[in-house]
């Protein structure tokens, strides 16, 4: 297949309002979207074929308490290396959605997967992490194509998230999502409209 300038002006689209989303209605997400979404994932790429991802779909409200209380204490800790000044800012901020997201995904990257054979990773076994990366990544830009907003909690202690959801012990965090309606859309970076650090343009050199 042969993608055409209409392809291009559309992906350009979607990842400029690409946005880590904190402010999320409490809509409900149809089965028939999360479907397709997990079906994005399905083909994003990974090392060997691995296919190292693991989503958990996290709906019961005890679970969700513990995730939030885990967040709570894991910011209250964040905030602590600023001086008054900065720490009063980093406060201000919205961090998390978990609260109002209609859904939460707990992604997990298996450790020792068999699929895949060990291929690509006996030099660089983060390779897997990196792998579960690109997915979440996919699954992102196929929810803003669903205009559907995804917020990436990374105010978290991963051990705790994985004693909360009783994984088993090869299953490492990756990411905790955040995914439903946007409050509100926009085009800018949360942090960068609120102050906190504006866009810089990506370093890249030839040599």
């Amino acid at each position: 297949m042969e993608l055409t300038q209409a392809h291009r002006e559309a992906l350009s689209d979607v990842l400029q309002w690409r946005r880590d989303v904190r402010h999320f209605l409490p809509d409900p997400v149809p089965a028939a979207t999360l479907k397709r979404l997990r079906m994005a994932m399905d083909m994003a790429p990974s090392v060997g074929n691995a296919r190292p991802w693991r989503v958990l779909q996290v709906s019961t409200p005890a679970l969700r308490q513990a995730v939030i209380a885990n967040f709570k204490a894991a910011n209250t800790t964040a905030a602590a290396i600023y001086d008054d000044e900065k720490r009063k800012a980093y406060n201000a901020l919205k961090l998390a959605g978990l609260r109002d997201a209609p859904v939460h995904l707990a992604v997990f990257t298996e450790q020792n997967p068999d699929a895949g054979h060990g291929l690509g990773r006996q030099s660089m076994p983060e390779m897997l992490s990196y792998s579960t990366v690109s997915a979440i990544h996919t699954l992102w830009l196929a929810a803003r194509a669903e205009n559907l907003g995804v917020g990436w909690v990374s105010i978290l202690d991963p051990d705790g998230i994985t004693q909360i959801l009783n994984v088993p012990e090869s299953w490492q965090l990756t990411g905790y999502l955040c995914l439903g309606k946007a409050a509100t859309d926009d085009d800018t970076p949360l942090l960068e409209r609120n102050g906190w650090q504006g866009h810089t343009d990506t370093i890249w050199r030839e040599i």
